[in-house]
């Protein structure tokens, strides 16, 4: 995401444009899927010094106005991504990359007694990068 589409997307959700916020969207267009410290990492390389809890806000004002989902994996931090359609994820479990892949089906809304209105599903494997990697010593 550049710069003017990151302040079209503030203008468009009624949140105030500031260049931290600008800068989080930027760092998460470039990067979907990104851990807190890397987003603040990332943020501290574009304007200096910016506080984790600047960060933490900025997160928590886009999480809100719907702009930014939240990706809560078993087993690892938080992450954050632009796309906030209904999506589902692959992960590897040995280098702990994340992909988006489309949504498959959703269950019956009768199922059980329960109104889903959401849903979430992660598919766990071996990313192409870790299948191609010459097996490590302790794998030998």
């Amino acid at each position: 995401m550049q710069a003017a589409d990151a302040v079209a997307a503030l203008r468009g959700v009624s949140l105030r444009i500031t260049k931290q916020r600008i800068a989080v969207l930027e760092v998460l267009g470039s990067r979907p899927h990104a851990g807190f410290e890397h987003i603040r990492d990332e943020v501290r390389g574009k304007l200096g010094s910016v506080s984790a809890q600047a960060v933490y806000d900025v997160l928590a004002a886009l999480l809100a106005a719907g702009l930014v989902r939240r990706l809560e994996l078993p087993g690892s931090r938080a992450r954050f991504e632009l796309r906030t359609d209904d999506h589902d994820h692959v992960a590897c479990r040995v280098c702990g990359a994340v992909a988006d892949v489309e949504r498959v089906d959703l269950p019956p809304a009768e199922e059980n007694g329960y109104r889903i209105d959401a849903a979430e599903v992660t598919y766990w494997g071996t990313c192409p990068s870790c299948l191609s990697a010459p097996p490590r010593k302790e794998e030998q």
